[in-house]
């Protein structure tokens, strides 16, 4: 359409002009891997929050 290329060869182009993953790197993209951090250490400070809580009120 409007003589552009489709989608799929355009991501493969654009696949084959990355270098290639150095060996142990999981997360090449910065800002995902600040997130996928910040959501586990939510989860645990949450848990240990809650786990505090439940201690505080000493259900019995």
């Amino acid at each position: 359409m409007f003589n552009r290329k489709p989608i799929e060869e355009r991501i493969a182009e654009r696949e084959a002009q990355r270098p290639v993953l150095s060996e142990g790197k999981h997360f090449e993209h910065g800002p995902a891997k600040f997130i996928f951090i910040f959501v586990i250490v939510f989860v645990v400070i949450g848990h240990l929050a809650g786990l505090l809580l439940l201690m505080a009120m000493d259900l019995k």
